[in-house]
């Protein structure tokens, strides 16, 4: 499997590192670990977007292993900090798209105006195609006919054919079509762009989950993942945004987008925690190379590499 490169994903975490993480790191070359070390570090934690729960767990365990261990030099500290963030994303990863071999696997993408959903659908057909998949895009957001034209757009790039209706179409009966037309042409990979509407309009949250469960009825098992794409400078909110699609959706996975652009990078840690969700892909740029599968320790190691 791939996973993400170090030099590409330390490049993509520049901002972030020389922010809030690389704060946390200056930390730990002190000469010492004093009273203080400890609080500041619970601040900048805070600060980061892990959450302050978050934030107070993993320092109270920290702390304690810290004591049992008798550990006194502050490399050592912050060794055993990067192993509790490696464990706050390891416990809930998983490959993607596991289970049997199907004829056709759905994958409903989900997410906010803005976050980058569109981009990362493109990137995960490409994703799919390195691969040897026969994949088919489905432009179910269908409010904005620039969102038809963009994934359009983008498919041709890919050389994905996208199944789509006019502007202000029922989704549902693309959704159907789309499915159709995959069983048709034997594609083994349906991507779902849904309408990148707010999380707090509760109609528009039901209509996805009609959307979802037309996807339940065509294909047995499906949709086989729910992927939330999450814009990684959107700090806690994204947290919210989290909560609410999993209640309409059942998300089963986080692609973390924008990676490149966000200067605290923490809240992928709550979501981790608090929802119990794998980030199973990073983008961190803006070109379709610029995505991978999301490996949680290389991760944590890019937040605090030197620069």
């Amino acid at each position: 499997m791939l996973r993400i490169g170090r030099s590409k994903i330390e490049n993509g975490l520049a901002k972030t590192r020389q922010s809030v993480f690389g704060r946390i790191a200056n930390l730990f070359r002190a000469s010492e670990i004093t009273p203080e070390t400890w609080d500041e570090l619970e601040m900048l934690l805070i600060q980061a977007d892990i959450g302050m729960t978050t934030a107070l767990d993993l320092i109270e365990t920290v702390r304690e292993e810290v004591a049992r261990q008798r550990l006194r030099a502050p490399a050592e500290v912050q060794d055993l900090l990067k192993l509790e963030l490696v464990n706050l994303l390891v416990a809930n990863q998983r490959a993607y798209l596991v289970g049997p071999p199907r004829e056709l696997s759905v994958v409903l993408v989900v997410g906010v105006n803005g976050s980058g959903k569109t981009t990362s659908i493109a990137k995960l057909a490409q994703y799919h195609r390195e691969r040897g998949d026969r994949v088919l895009l489905a432009a179910a957001d269908t409010f904005r006919a620039a969102a038809i034209d963009q994934l359009q757009v983008w498919g041709q790039r890919v050389g994905v054919e996208v199944i789509a209706h006019q502007p202000k179409a029922d989704p549902g009966a693309v959704v159907y079509d789309a499915i159709q037309a995959g069983q048709a042409r034997h594609a083994n990979v349906l991507i779902v762009d849904t309408a990148g509407r707010l999380h707090t309009k509760h109609n528009l949250m039901q209509e996805l989950s009609k959307v979802c469960n037309i996807v339940r009825r065509q294909v047995e098992g499906a949709p086989h993942e729910t992927l939330l794409v999450l814009d990684a400078t959107t700090g806690q909110n994204a947290l919210k945004q989290a909560q609410e699609f999993t209640k309409a959706v059942g998300v089963t996975g986080v692609v973390l987008a924008k990676l490149d652009s966000s200067a605290k990078g923490g809240m992928v840690f709550a979501i981790g925690r608090d929802l119990g969700l794998p980030v199973l892909f990073a983008a961190t740029g803006e070109g379709l190379d610029d995505w991978a599968e999301f490996a949680p320790a290389a991760f944590v190691d890019a937040l605090f590499a030197p620069d």
